[in-house]
């Protein structure tokens, strides 16, 4: 609800909260991913590098995404995409996490990390910066949900309205906010079950399929533009597939990797 947080005299640049909330959501995403690491006994140094880079390739990622659904607006004018606002725009999520994961397979190869074993302790980290991240787009009125009556009902700021297109002087959904709480479970979720999986892939698979089912059941409750596949929004159809894909892997990987061979790989 608090779009800026100051600006800096003399420059004219103002300092976002959704820009300052998702770089903790970057830091602590990889701190984390880097405790898990270690405790998996693998190069921290080098998974650390890993999600450096990724996270790059995310931003590039979520802002293909973006052009993508929002082709129309963008045909009419290209312009936008060399405007300072775009380059400071959120994105697609799930443009995000898929160019992450295409990057990852490169990297991981010239780290010489096995994909599965470092996605597994990345895997939580994710969910943390989501936490945060969606909190920023809470704070940014961006990503926004349908009108309600509902008692946990939110009326944005006319800044809001401003900087983002937010609907000013109606009460409507806080899907970000309950994106930010299910993120939050779902990390908590993926870090205890980290260090009790029965396979290498398993909390990277829980993911895709947790985050999945979250962002498929949100986004009947989101109202803003994001582009449609079918009778489903773009990331709903990406959410929907993701979750298939992932519990099919789970099936298909819980069979040939017993939980015995997982020990003894850990020791």
């Amino acid at each position: 609800m608090f779009p800026e947080l100051f600006k800096i005299p003399g420059i004219n640049f103002t300092v976002n909260t959704y820009g300052v909330l998702l770089a903790i959501g970057f830091l602590t995403g990889m701190m984390l991913a880097g405790k898990l690491a270690q405790e998996d006994r693998m190069n921290r140094g080098a998974v650390l590098d890993v999600t450096l880079y990724s996270l790059l390739a995310s931003l590039i990622g979520s802002r293909l995404l973006l052009v993508i659904t929002e082709w129309q607006s963008f045909r009419t004018d290209w312009k936008q995409l060399l405007s300072f606002e775009f380059l400071r725009s959120g994105g697609v999520f799930y443009g995000g996490l898929l160019g992450a994961m295409l990057a990852s397979i490169f990297l991981m190869r010239w780290y010489k990390l096995p994909w599965f074993r470092t996605a597994d302790a990345c895997a939580p980290g994710i969910a943390l910066g989501q936490f945060f991240g969606r909190l920023g787009c809470f704070s940014a009125g961006c990503c926004w949900g349908k009108p309600t009556s509902a008692w946990c009902g939110v009326n944005f700021t006319e800044k809001a309205h401003e900087l983002t297109g937010v609907p000013f002087g109606i009460a409507l959904h806080p899907t970000q906010l309950y994106e930010s709480l299910a993120t939050l479970v779902l990390c908590v979720f993926l870090y205890f079950l980290f260090k009790r999986r029965a396979f290498h892939g398993q909390i990277i698979l829980a993911y895709l399929w947790g985050y999945g089912l979250i962002r498929f059941v949100i986004e009947f409750w989101r109202d803003d533009p994001r582009g449609a596949v079918w009778i489903f929004s773009t990331s709903q159809f990406i959410a929907l597939s993701c979750s298939v894909f992932a519990l099919a892997a789970i099936l298909v990987l819980r069979r040939r990797v017993p939980t015995k061979e997982l020990e003894v790989a850990n020791t």
